[in-house]
């Protein structure tokens, strides 16, 4: 066997999926592949082209999860980069086989993108996806006359209720793409010299692929300069309109695919209306009070549903803690155990529950399809605050994590809409700031009802993330002036069907984002509280040790055991203000003393900056140094139990806890956020920019709120 045979025997194949939003794309990625990829239904969920594998028949195959694309004239940064890949340009991996997936219900849009990759010259199959809902609307596709018609293998499909799938496994083994005949002649658009001269200069295997070069590569930052100079050069001398000639092809290509819809399409009766829903969550007024009424819900379950399993996490590492401090012998290692690690890890398990609940209702959201009718509800609130109406997708993940809002940002093709986007959408209040409020809310507002059924600790809740959409909208309409393009923008976005939602995939959303918050900030949380621990329980050997002498000194006449207990609590109460970490404090206090702070609250606010879930842990971790570590307080009641030396009141009264709560509504999020948006940015100027004015924001607004109640 020759050494070629034997390389294309061990190539693994790789195979790309293509297909527009919400075609069921990902639900088939994840049948042949069996990853665990989130699933939304609303556009833009899939950013980035994804891979994974599957063994059919022994034999191993790549499957490429593109970016949905309506049609290869790119507008967004995902669409880009599935045009690359179906380009088949030297600047992306080169796929063996494509796999486009079509909405049967829309089988116009979906054409016009495969008619293209079929002038691609592309190795293509169709998959005809969503047959029920075809069904239900009384649809009956001949695929037989479609296949005559384009030349290219075709399936039909239901990937939802997994009908028919065992077919596409089948047709990706038997490798049966094919390449067709052109579907439009593309020299009705561009001059055939043109064509020629590209097609010539770019090494490429057809003319389709030599206009979408002309169309698109001058725009295409990751082609070397001097090629775009020579198209731009070559455009200008041609006198050719770029514009005119996608609007040509757009109108030559409908007509076809028009014509072949015709022919393959029929309609065997009326069909009535699926759901009168729309004219509902749609409506001008109320589908508005809908919208927050689901808000409404959310966060009131959070607090109610979420509260039992809470108390017994908070007293599970109360307890833990105490048997730790009595069973092991008093040393340092002891100490860390049940003053720093466990307090640490506390920390974050407790705040499982609601993540996951907070996780799952939003997964829910979007797997009905009401996130999409979210996106078309509020363009019109958008718009005047410089807002796209696909904001809104970045800014409610927002409310779960700014990191893959900001990172959803790129599915706006408007440069001032997509920055203004990014630079606001920290300022939603994520889920890591969940646990600063919740641990607040309860320290401060009553659990009482109110009007016989708004709970208002979930009343408070609600206000606070109310008032970082105000933050939104506000920093929103200034940036608008600010920022300046030539740009204009449009909304295209579509209304999938109301579906029951797939509940494994919510209980596969709540456990895998339940484990990476337990995970990747457990990491950060745990670490920072070992360090805490060093830093609050050692400092300066020679203050540290006379402190100590001064305790043993003032302990030696006394024998009641009252007075004994207090002076052991005022030593260490000294010894941390005196350590490493109680030194930082003091010495950012007087900035934060304005806002009802004391350097304990300035130790919490530094090491949040990691992570703001951070803040919770942090303050059990403080207020575990030095006291009493065999006995069962949680971290709620040690916090409740604090004194602010400057005022003699509550650490945590009132004015000092809402003052804290509205500097975490604006403040920014933290460091993986500030990474993020330098890397979709490609500049550290704007997220530099970013963390300044939140800065800023945040402080004044403290300041402001603290003036108040107090």
């Amino acid at each position: 066997m020759s050494e070629a045979t034997l390389s294309t025997k061990t190539k693994t194949t790789r195979i790309a999926l293509v297909g527009n939003p919400n075609v069921g794309k990902s639900t088939l990625f994840n049948y042949l592949t069996g990853l665990n990829q989130k699933i939304g239904n609303y556009p833009g969920v899939t950013v980035d082209k994804k891979s994974g594998s599957v063994q059919i028949n022994g034999e191993s195959f790549e499957i490429l999860d593109l970016p949905g694309t309506y049609s290869l004239f790119p507008n967004s940064e995902d669409e880009i980069i599935a045009h690359r890949v179906l380009n088949q340009t030297r600047l992306e991996a080169k796929p063996d086989y494509v796999l486009m997936i079509i909405d049967s219900s829309q089988l116009s849009r979906g054409l016009f993108l495969a008619t293209q990759l079929i002038d691609l010259g592309i190795n293509l199959a169709l998959i005809l996806n969503m047959a029920d809902l075809a069904e239900k609307r009384n649809l009956e596709i001949k695929t037989f006359e479609l296949f005559k018609s384009l030349g290219v293998p075709i399936l039909s499909t239901d990937a939802r209720n997994q009908k028919g799938l065992e077919d596409v496994k089948n047709l990706i083994s038997q490798r049966n793409f094919n390449k067709a005949q052109p579907f439009i002649d593309i020299q009705q658009v561009v001059p055939a010299e043109m064509l020629l001269r590209v097609k010539e200069k770019f090494d490429l295997d057809n003319l389709y692929q030599a206009y979408q070069m002309i169309r698109f590569g001058t725009k295409d930052k990751a082609i070397p300069a001097s090629d775009r100079t020579y198209l731009e050069d070559l455009i200008h001398s041609s006198n050719f309109d770029l514009e005119e000639a996608q609007l040509e092809e757009t109108k030559i290509r409908y007509q076809k695919i028009t014509d072949l819809v015709t022919r393959a399409l029929f309609k065997q009766s009326e069909s009535k209306p699926t759901s009168n829903l729309d004219q509902v969550f749609l409506h001008p007024v109320f589908g508005y009070v809908i919208f927050i009424g689901i808000l409404l819900l959310i966060f009131q379950s959070i607090f109610t549903w979420a509260s039992y399993p809470m108390d017994l996490i908070d007293g599970l590492f109360a307890d833990i803690s105490s048997s730790i401090a009595g069973l092991l012998p008093d040393g340092p290692l002891t100490r860390l155990l049940a003053e720093g690690v466990i307090p640490g890890i506390g920390g974050v398990v407790i705040f499982i529950p609601q993540i996951a609940m907070l996780f799952g209702f939003l997964a829910i959201l979007e797997d009905t399809g009401y996130m999409s009718r979210v996106v078309f509800l509020m363009d019109r609130w958008m718009r005047p605050f410089g807002l796209h109406g696909k904001s809104i997708v970045p800014l409610v993940s927002g409310v779960a994590c700014a990191i893959p809002g900001v990172m959803a940002a790129r599915n706006i093709s408007n440069w001032k809409e997509k920055m203004i986007t990014i630079l606001v959408t920290p300022l939603m209040s994520c889920s890591a700031r969940l646990p600063v409020y919740i641990i607040l809310i309860g320290l401060t507002v009553p659990d009482e009802v109110v009007l016989g059924f708004i709970n208002l600790q979930a009343l408070a809740l609600l206000s606070l993330y109310l008032l970082g959409i105000f933050g939104v909208l506000g920093t929103s309409l200034l940036l608008k002036f600010i920022l300046k393009t030539t740009e204009k923008s449009f909304l295209l976005s579509e209304l999938p069907p109301y579906r029951i939602p797939r509940w494994s995939d919510v209980g596969l959303t709540m456990i895998e984002k339940s484990k990476t918050f337990v995970v990747e900030a457990g990491k950060v949380i745990l670490a920072i509280s070992i360090v805490l621990w060093v830093l609050a329980s050692y400092g300066p050997p020679s203050r540290m040790d006379q402190i100590r002498m001064e305790g043993e000194a003032r302990l030696e006449n006394v024998s009641d055991e009252a007075q004994i207990a207090e002076i052991e609590a005022e030593t260490s109460s000294y010894l941390l203000e005196n350590s490493f970490i109680g030194i930082m404090g003091r010495a950012i206090e007087p900035v934060i003393k304005p806002l009802g702070y004391d350097w304990k609250i300035g130790i919490a606010l530094i090491t949040s900056f990691a992570a703001r879930e951070v803040f919770v842990s942090t303050m059990a971790t403080i207020y575990s140094i030095g006291g009493d570590i065999e006995d069962d307080l949680t971290i709620r009641e040690k916090l409740d139990q604090q004194i602010n030396a400057n005022t003699g009141e509550k650490t945590f009264n009132v004015a000092s806890s809402f003052s804290l709560m509205v500097f975490y509504v604006f403040a920014m999020q933290c460091m993986s956020t500030v990474a993020v948006v330098k890397r979709e940015t490609k500049s550290w100027k704007w997220p530099l920019i970013q963390t300044a004015y939140m800065t800023v924001l945040a402080y004044v607004m403290a300041f402001i709120t603290y003036q108040i109640f107090s």
